[in-house]
């Protein structure tokens, strides 16, 4: 879970602090933002805590963030907890991801697969493409669920068709050895190429070890979905 981890703090830095907020909030989320995207944790933590104390989950979920991480205040994972949770109560989809993934790890907490599926299923349903892969995983090895291959494929195709890399490298494979789908070359090789082009080198195998199994025609037709594949959204 470290890569899906890595990949869920890079969208919310990737979001620059976009918190919702109007009139004279503005210019305490710019200087809020501006600090933080330039390493100035101080500044960030002083003019993010009013908004979070005000119950803007946004601000909740970066204070959060920066508890987990160290930024510009000691690394406490009770802290980063209590702003997560603050944040998922009012159905914050990224704060319920963190919350899986922290229960998952075990991370200032006992390691818990339940608690985890838990918060990956509440961030699963509002369309969050990491936490379907997530949850995708726990089905496919039974981690706080029961195992369920199906299930599994359900998750992993969600999060596949919004262009998680991870999903769609591991719907190839279950496309390819007929694991809680129907066996289907063709759509094996699509899902791992659209994998492979994300730079995924275990696609790349299962695109190529597919190939051998595909006729010319398949694999044509493989190479068409790929091509003109789009993701769709949540």
């Amino acid at each position: 879970m470290n890569k899906r981890w890595l990949m869920y703090f890079n969208i919310v830095v990737g979001l620059g602090l976009m918190l919702a907020v109007s009139g004279c909030e503005v210019n305490d989320y710019q200087a809020a933002e501006n600090a933080y995207n330039r390493g100035d944790y101080e500044t960030a933590l002083k003019e993010l805590l009013p908004m979070a104390d005000q119950g803007d989950a946004r601000a909740q979920l970066i204070l959060g963030l920066m508890y987990q991480k160290g930024q510009g205040v000691p690394q406490d994972y009770q802290e980063a907890i209590k702003w997560f949770h603050l944040a998922a109560a009012q159905g914050d989809a990224l704060s319920q991801f963190g919350l899986g993934t922290i229960y998952y790890e075990g991370q200032g907490v006992p390691q818990d697969d339940q608690e985890a599926a838990k918060w990956y299923r509440l961030a699963a349903e509002q369309g969050d493409a990491s936490a379907q892969g997530s949850l995708g995983l726990m089905y496919m090895l039974g981690q706080g669920v029961q195992q369920d291959t199906q299930e599994a494929a359900k998750w992993y195709r969600l999060a596949a068709r919004q262009g998680e890399a991870s999903a769609q490298s591991t719907l190839g494979m279950m496309y390819g050895t007929g694991k809680g789908v129907p066996q289907d070359f063709v759509l094996a090789h699509k899902w791992a190429d659209l994998a492979a082009s994300q730079g995924g080198e275990k696609a790349v195998k299962i695109r190529d070890a597919v190939a051998t199994l595909m006729t010319p025609a398949q694999l044509a037709e493989a190479q068409r979905l790929a091509r003109e594949w789009e993701p769709k959204g949540k």
